[in-house]
């Protein structure tokens, strides 16, 4: 009858490095127990409970679990003794249903004999101390019960000497190391439980590591396809941008930006920031992203399309008190002209050639999307010219200090930034990352807040001769 499957336990001290505190009932009994003999479930302490105690408490002797038939056969196991001379604590099963209850947390290893009957089949033949029991794929059926039994466990398989077959397919399986019945001896088999145990601590935290960047690798694919692809074919516009969250590790943020281009040649650019900097709010930034592109491609436009949004971001939001900024241009196919709607967000900064960068009008600049409901936003037409360069952000660029004055960068400190850098022949991509880097640099260290900024450029083509 297959033994049944011990409840779910806290860390056992073969993953923890260290052992729990003994059973108060005393240690003879369940140290080194007859066949049969059954010892107690440790405590449902929580887990912190858990920690907490065994940090609190002086590590005790190694516990190895003995599976054995026979465990008269093994006369050397009472006198195993750890690294620092103490002995270690031993406990036998004659079966797996005793081994069950015998696994608790406190045991450290696992000594298996590779000839006691598969679980479910018929005991007898010539099992126990004489390694004959059984036919291989029983034997090994017996260490994959024990390993689905105790997956966090070392383990020692015990087989016949000469097969080392046996013993090495044991290892394939998921044993920690073999060892040979009849070569055992006291110090032999104290430095494989040792052995074993580490190589299982060091074979968890590796798989814990591997499991962690695949965590992390599958999380930066998921954010990096999050961030949009511009959708500007058949524009004679150039489109740069920068990206930078301020959570620590982290691809995406509350920040969103996306550009279209509409098939009666308009292009539409947007930029928005969702209040707060959690993975919640970089969700929600997503969302609107989306809904904005939907709705832009659908014909709507200014207040109409930002209404809309403010009914997406109502039902989606998590926290009425939930709001996000927002400020959306759309530019005529001829590249002159422009519309501008801005919901609680800082305006754009237009420079052309042989002028002062300056800032777009931002007099009818509207609430943010999520504080009024009903709410309004203006559309202001603005003249751009043939030649220009629009730069929309968020307010993670100019909200850095500026040295030790405490004071802010503000709007003015980053319109007489960009300036000179356009003057210094600074364009696209090389633009953006030279205005991040220059604001990062003048914070004094890496930026808390979310930063996106995104360029358009239009410039005319050369004159046919």
């Amino acid at each position: 009858m297959p033994a049944p499957v011990p409840r779910q336990r806290t860390l056992p001290a073969a993953e923890s490095g260290q052992a729990h505190a003994a059973s108060p009932n005393g240690g003879s009994a369940e140290d080194i127990s007859e066949a049969g003999a059954t010892a107690p479930h440790t405590t449902g302490h929580a887990e912190n409970d858990t920690r907490n105690e065994a940090t609190s408490t002086a590590p005790t002797n190694l516990t190895l679990l003995l599976i054995e038939d026979d465990p008269a056969g093994l006369p050397i196991v009472p006198d195993l003794l750890d690294q620092t001379g103490k002995p270690i604590r031993v406990r036998t099963a004659r079966n797996l249903t005793e081994a069950a209850r015998l696994l608790t947390d406190d045991v450290h290893c696992i000594l298996l004999d590779l000839a006691l009957p598969a679980p479910g089949s018929r005991a007898g033949g010539n099992g126990g101390g004489n390694g004959g029991g059984g036919s291989g794929d029983d034997e090994l059926s017996v260490l994959k019960h024990v390993l689905e039994l105790a997956p966090r466990h070392a383990v020692l398989a015990l087989t016949a000497s000469g097969d080392a077959e046996r013993g090495a397919e044991a290892v394939r399986v998921g044993a920690q190391d073999y060892l040979f019945r009849d070569e055992l001896d006291g110090r032999l088999l104290s430095r494989a439980i040792r052995y074993a145990v580490e190589r299982k601590r060091s074979d968890t935290a590796e798989r814990r590591l591997a499991e962690g960047r695949l965590h992390a690798q599958e999380n930066a694919r998921l954010e990096r396809g999050l961030l949009p692809t511009p959708l500007l074919d058949g524009s004679p516009l150039h489109f740069a941008a920068r990206y930078r969250p301020g959570r620590s590790r982290a691809l995406l943020g509350g920040d969103f930006y996306d550009v279209v281009r509409t098939p009666d040649g308009t292009v539409h650019a947007m930029i928005g920031d969702v209040c707060g900097h959690g993975p919640d709010e970089a969700a929600l930034g997503v969302e609107l992203r989306i809904a904005w592109r939907a709705l832009t491609l659908a014909g709507l436009c200014g207040d109409e399309l930002l209404g809309t949004l403010q009914q997406v971001l109502e039902h989606e939001r998590a926290d009425d008190e939930i709001f996000a900024t927002l400020c959306a241009v759309d530019i005529s196919p001829d590249g002159r002209q422009a519309g501008l709607c801005l919901a609680g967000h800082p305006s754009p900064l237009l420079a052309r050639p042989g002028r002062p960068a300056q800032l777009l009008p931002y007099e009818n600049n509207g609430p943010a999307l999520g504080l009024l409901p009903g709410a309004r936003w203006p559309r202001t037409e603005v003249e751009l010219g043939t030649e220009w360069s629009l730069m929309l952000y968020t307010d993670g660029l100019i909200e850095g200090r500026v040295g030790d004055s405490g004071e802010r960068l503000g709007q003015d400190g980053m319109v007489g930034m960009v300036h000179r850098q356009l003057t210094n022949g600074l364009r696209g991509e090389e633009l953006l990352r030279a205005a991040v880097n220059e604001v990062r640099d003048l914070n004094g260290g890496e930026l808390t807040d979310d930063v996106a900024v995104l360029l358009l450029d239009r410039v005319p083509p050369p004159p046919q001769p």
